[in-house]
């Protein structure tokens, strides 16, 4: 496949700001990338893209990543400034350190919103404008989605989330020209990773992160390997590469099924018979406990959001 030319190219980053953000919008402008960052901190991103370019190059918006309405004002807006949009770049993410049995479920909640609905919210918001360019989805998931590490549910179920999501989406979308892939790094330093670090729990867990099994890799290494994979436009980006059979493992027969069980006709068909509601149910299917659809939802709600 021939490189995926980045001079030029619109990349929409959420989560921009944070240690991974940063430091990937710096890559791609060096790459020659035009960049519309996106974080909720809007002084902070301003001041963000000023450190990249003038307002051709860099320019950044607030984006929530827990509100679609959000994510697509930011996104029209960036299409508009700089006329389109070639890649999406879902980074924003949060993390936990704390069990089950004491976590509050509102922090288990916010993360998965962040880390996987967030994901989600962010290629539904760019894929109109990344669809137009036949251009490329990234989402930032973690080797946390095949390693799963106690103390951290939610975030290894959203990382796990992020994979499937993007494997789902590229079969959806491959039909189309858009490629989607999902990026799997070890630990590596970032403010997050200091946080880890430094709670008490985080560091019984992983020893400080500074050798052995856990022991970080640099953040350039990261951003190098993240940079390469939207040029092949990867499927799977995986950080340091050493990490591919374990990342890989788990989908050891993924190809096999996709093509054996999901034909390139059938899914383009289903695409077109698909309901915005998310089940062709009749109304009467969709108010029960047997149906499909949350019962405690009621059918005024059902018929608002579809």
């Amino acid at each position: 496949m021939p490189k995926y030319d980045l001079t030029n190219r619109v990349v929409a980053i959420t989560g921009s700001t944070g240690g991974l953000g940063s430091a990937l919008a710096a890559a791609l402008r060096a790459k020659g990338a035009r960049l519309a960052l996106f974080d909720l901190d809007l002084a902070q991103v301003e001041a963000q893209a000023k450190t990249l370019g003038d307002l051709s190059l860099a320019r950044g918006w607030i984006a929530n990543v827990r509100s679609m309405e959000s994510l697509e004002a930011a996104m029209a807006d960036a299409a508009a400034h700089f006329g389109h949009i070639d890649v999406v770049i879902a980074n924003a993410g949060i993390d936990t350190m704390a069990p089950m049995a004491t976590l509050n479920p509102e922090a288990f909640e916010r993360v998965i919103d962040i880390n996987l609905n967030g994901v989600w919210r962010s290629f539904r918001a760019g894929l109109p404008y990344v669809q137009k360019r036949q251009g490329y989805l990234m989402g930032i998931s973690s080797m946390a989605a095949f390693v799963h590490s106690p103390l951290q549910a939610s975030y290894t179920s959203s990382k796990a989330g992020v994979w499937a999501l993007c494997d789902s989406v590229r079969l959806e979308l491959q039909h189309l020209g858009v490629g989607v892939g999902s990026v799997h790094p070890t630990f590596f330093p970032t403010p997050m990773m200091d946080d880890v670090v430094a709670d008490p729990a985080g560091h019984a867990l992983w020893g400080g992160n500074d050798k052995g099994i856990w022991k970080m890799v640099s953040r350039e290494s990261v951003v190098r390997n993240i940079v390469a994979g939207i040029e092949q436009r990867a499927d799977m980006v995986v950080v340091p590469k050493r990490n591919t059979l374990i990342a890989k493992a788990p989908g050891l027969f993924r190809r096999f099924i996709e093509r054996a069980g999901f034909r390139g006709k059938n899914i383009q068909k289903a695409i077109e018979l698909a309901s915005s509601t998310g089940w062709n149910l009749p109304a009467e299917r969709q108010d029960g406990p047997s149906g499909n659809l949350d019962a405690s939802i009621s059918p005024a709600t059902r018929r608002s959001v579809g």
